[in-house]
């Protein structure tokens, strides 16, 4: 579908604004960002000590209600399915048996899962901080389901479920206050009861408390794992800084990877013990790219963390639940039966699900792949990897395809049918940019957070706590924030 074909919805706020009038609000955007922790330092100047705001998108972007709060309520069962996928080590072990042969990276992770499920978790418990990833859609086949009735869209669909350094417990709290702020700027105190309350930060921060209280040791502490560098520092931060403030007697500690495979050991219980400070959970903010395994040693660490007694979010079998071939898997119709036991709620997540095609070996695989080439601007093709960057798009699916197509390593991507979000139009304003004050169409991905702590037999906590909404250019492929493509938003709901 052409940009120009696609529907597109209206903002709160009629667009374009005066000019006067748009700079001065720009302006004093910009300055409450800095001033209140939307921030983050810079890839290009990088500097330890200088922070720049977030990149933002001036108006809230639309958002219908009804599908918001179906997509708040849907979080429960999604965390519930995540949980019990992660812990089916026949389901896992079959459905990446194909990627491990050619995905090493895949692999590792997989060992590591094998070596620990034979040995027998030493801690039982695992803590899921979740973010699932979905987008409007306006060309919804009929026969997924999807009404046609509510233009300028059919309904939603999933894109992914993070289930490792699920980021912006932070910023997406962040992005609503901003907003609240520039409508009353505005004038608009009206609006603020249709931009919907927002508790990321704190229901996160919660989720690490009640795992630390079940590990049961005062004097024990989190532990943050980060990047070598880390750009996206305030939305790391924010989460210690409210962690103290809700139970000020729990330290946060950071380390890397190459840190802990120095500092980190097992004490008698099998307690993770760094330096001298006992661990009670483990929160990864890296961990899942090859990138952040430079040598062996980061490896080991991880394997050492794995067969530890820390509360580990996520533990090595919720990292591969978050795989794109588990996502793609339980797509396949009978699946969902295998965790989710009432039917109707079985239908309820498949109505979400987007076309997803294995490019295996087999008859199934060569019809994607033949998809794929003929009509590649209908897909995504995904790798096994989070962060962002990593899918290709357009022409270069075509490209990618016909060069892996009796290569074994094809077996590690899957197809995904695109969707095709509505567009708006609205301002988006980076640092640096000289074109803030120009309109511009762009498209919006919600992402909504959950907490579940449990073990393979109980469900101790499940909620959803919380969301955050990125938006980037329509002629943009890729939208993540961090990587300068996106910016935050925040949903202004309409009826």
């Amino acid at each position: 579908m052409n940009a120009s074909d696609q529907p597109s919805m209206g903002l709160c706020v009629k667009l374009p604004l005066p000019q006067a009038e748009l700079q001065e609000l720009i302006d004093k955007a910009k300055d409450w960002s800095l001033m209140n922790g939307a921030c983050m330092r810079s890839k290009k100047n990088f500097n330890r000590d200088t922070l720049q705001f977030a990149p933002f998108i001036l108006i809230p972007s639309s958002f219908p209600r009804t599908e918001f709060n179906r997509a708040c309520e849907i979080q429960i069962i999604l965390n519930e399915l995540m949980h019990r996928v992660a812990h089916d080590y026949e389901f896992l072990k079959e459905t990446l048996k194909e990627t491990i042969k050619v995905d090493t990276f895949t692999r590792k992770l997989f060992d590591i899962y094998e070596t620990v499920h034979s040995e027998g978790f030493t801690q039982k418990v695992s803590l899921g901080m979740l973010r699932s990833d979905l987008m409007l859609d306006t060309s919804c086949p009929k026969e997924r389901g999807c009404s046609q009735n509510h233009k300028p869209y059919c309904c939603w669909k999933q894109v992914e479920i993070n289930t490792i350094a699920s980021g912006f417990g932070w910023l997406g709290p962040a992005a609503t206050k901003l907003h609240k702020y520039i409508l009353q700027e505005l004038d608009r105190t009206n609006e603020l009861k249709n931009l919907p309350d927002n508790n990321a930060l704190q229901g996160l921060c919660t989720g690490m408390i009640d795992a630390w209280n079940i590990y049961n040791d005062p004097k024990s502490v989190i532990l943050f794992i980060i990047e070598n560098v880390t750009y996206n520092i305030c939305d790391q931060r924010f989460h210690e800084f409210e962690i103290r403030r809700l139970n000020p007697s729990i330290k946060v500690i950071r380390r890397t990877l190459s840190e802990l495979a120095v500092e980190a050991r097992l004490g008698p219980k099998k307690e993770l013990i760094v330096g001298e400070q006992t661990v009670a959970v483990v929160y990864f903010r890296c961990g899942y790219e090859p990138s952040q395994y430079p040598t062996e040693k980061e490896w080991d660490v991880r394997l050492l963390i794995e067969r530890s007694l820390t509360i580990k979010s996520p533990s090595i079998q919720y990292h591969l639940a978050g795989a794109k071939k588990v996502q793609q898997a339980l797509a396949k119709p009978g699946v969902l039966a295998r965790f989710l036991k009432d039917e109707e709620t079985v239908q309820q997540i498949r109505g979400i699900f987007t076309g997803l095609y294995a490019l295996d070996f087999d008859e199934h695989g060569e019809n994607a792949i033949d998809m794929g080439i003929a009509n590649p601007e209908r897909f995504v093709l995904k790798p096994q990897r989070e962060g962002g960057g990593n899918n290709v798009y357009g022409n270069n699916i075509k490209t990618a395809l016909e060069s892996m197509k009796d290569q074994q390593e094809r077996s590690a991507w899957i197809l995904m049918d695109r969707i095709q979000p509505p567009l708006q139009r609205n301002y988006q304003i980076r640092a640096g940019s000289d074109t803030d004050t120009e309109m511009k169409e762009v498209v919006s991905e919600l992402g909504i957070f959950g907490v579940l702590i449990g073990d393979e037999k109980n469900i101790i906590i499940n909620r959803q706590v919380g969301h955050m909404l990125r938006t980037k250019l329509a002629s943009a492929d890729e939208g993540g924030v961090a990587s300068g493509l996106g910016a935050c938003d925040s949903p202004y709901l309409t009826d």
